[in-house]
């Protein structure tokens, strides 16, 4: 159980990468989730797929945050796993973003609700 408050996750993630767990548990410990189908650019994520990146984009659109921000949060999934092999095909929701951002994010419902 990880006991950072949702300002200190953003904070961190103004700075810096975050380590994804440490992303994942502060979520968790504050909000209620759905799983939910989201778009982000190209690819589709059926309710109950890639439930990590849901809560992260949930999250960061609903605390506005940059997108880099945002990057910040899935920690060595982006650092290590994408920017580090920069035309590999894992991670399409990372790299889509990084293409296309929040624009690219819709989602068919509600998937975060604060506790």
């Amino acid at each position: 159980m990880n006991n950072m408050s949702i300002s200190a996750l953003i904070a961190a993630a103004q700075e810096g990468a975050v380590d994804f767990q440490t992303t994942m548990q502060v979520i968790d410990a504050h909000y209620d989730f759905t799983p939910t189908h989201f778009s982000n650019g190209t690819t589709q994520n059926p309710a109950g797929t890639n439930n990590g990146s849901c809560k992260l984009f949930a999250f960061a659109l609903a605390n506005e945050l940059t997108p880099e921000a945002t990057l910040n949060l899935f920690g060595d999934f982006y650092y290590q796993d994408v920017l580090q092999n920069p035309h590999g095909d894992d991670h399409q929701n990372i790299r889509n973003f990084m293409t296309h951002g929040f624009a690219g994010i819709e989602f068919s419902g509600q998937a975060l609700r604060a506790k």
